[in-house]
C-alpha cells in the first residue's frame, strides 16, 4: 500500500457512493463490512485472510456454522455474520468469480456479489456497508472493468435499498483507488451526479 489516502464521494439524493483509499477494511466503523470470500467460507489470503485475522475466531465459527447448513458458498451469492472484534456489526462475505477471459459469466456473477452484499445489508437495517475490490487479487479480474461492474451494480442497488444510505469502497492500493474513481466518475457523468473529493477515514 502507498500514498495517501483519498476520498471520493458521488452524491445520490440522500445516499452517497464513496470510494476511498489506499485503506484498509478491516478498519472501517461502517455497519458492515463485505469480504471477498471463497466458497468454503473457512479464511484465506488477501481481504479473506486480514478479516480473520482482525476479527477472530467468532468470524470463523460463524463460517463453520454456515457451511454445516449450505456446504460451499457459490458464487455471486453472499451469507452475513457477526464482526467478531471488527469495528463494524457485521462481515458479509460473498464469492466474487475467478476471471476466464469474461465470456463466462463473470460480470453478471460479480454485479450479484455487491447486489446481494447490499440487500443482506438493507434487510438486516444497516446504514452503511464496505466493499474491498472483488475478485480482482488472486482471482485475476482486471480492474478497470471490475471497478465499472461494482460501481454500476452497487449504484443501482443502494438506489433500491430502504435501509442502505452509504456504499463505500475501501481499496487497498493506490492504483486500484484510481481505476475505481474512474470509473465511479464515468457512473456520475452519465447520470448527471455530483461527485466531491473529499477528507475521510
Amino acid at each position: 500500500m502507498h500514498g495517501s489516502p483519498q476520498a471520493l464521494r458521488v452524491t445520490m439524493g440522500d445516499r452517497v457512493l464513496v470510494i476511498f483509499g489506499p485503506g484498509d477494511i478491516t478498519r472501517q466503523q461502517t455497519d458492515a463490512i463485505v469480504n471477498a470470500a471463497n466458497s468454503s467460507l473457512l479464511g484465506g489470503g488477501g481481504v479473506d485472510g486480514a478479516i480473520h485475522r482482525a476479527g477472530g475466531p467468532a468470524i470463523l465459527e460463524a463460517c463453520r456454522e454456515i457451511v454445516g447448513r449450505i456446504d460451499r458458498l457459490p458464487a455471486g451469492q453472499a451469507v452475513a455474520t457477526p464482526a467478531g472484534r471488527l469495528p463494524a456489526r457485521y462481515v458479509i462475505h460473498t464469492v466474487g468469480p475467478f476471471w476466464n477471459g469474461g465470456k463466462q459469466g463473470e460480470p453478471e456473477t460479480l454485479a450479484s456479489c455487491h447486489r446481494e452484499a447490499i440487500r443482506i445489508a438493507d434487510e438486516l437495517q444497516l446504514a452503511s456497508v464496505a466493499f474491498p475490490a472483488i475478485s480482482t487479487g488472486a482471482y485475476r479480474y482486471p480492474v478497470d472493468q471490475a471497478s465499472q461492474v461494482a460501481i454500476t451494480s452497487s449504484a443501482e442497488a443502494l438506489e433500491k435499498a430502504v435501509h442502505v444510505r452509504e456504499v463505500r469502497f475501501v481499496l487497498f492500493d493506490s492504483e486500484t483507488f484510481t481505476q475505481y474513481t474512474h470509473a465511479a466518475r464515468a457512473f456520475a457523468a452519465s447520470s448527471s451526479l455530483r461527485t466531491d473529493l473529499i477528507h475521510d477515514t
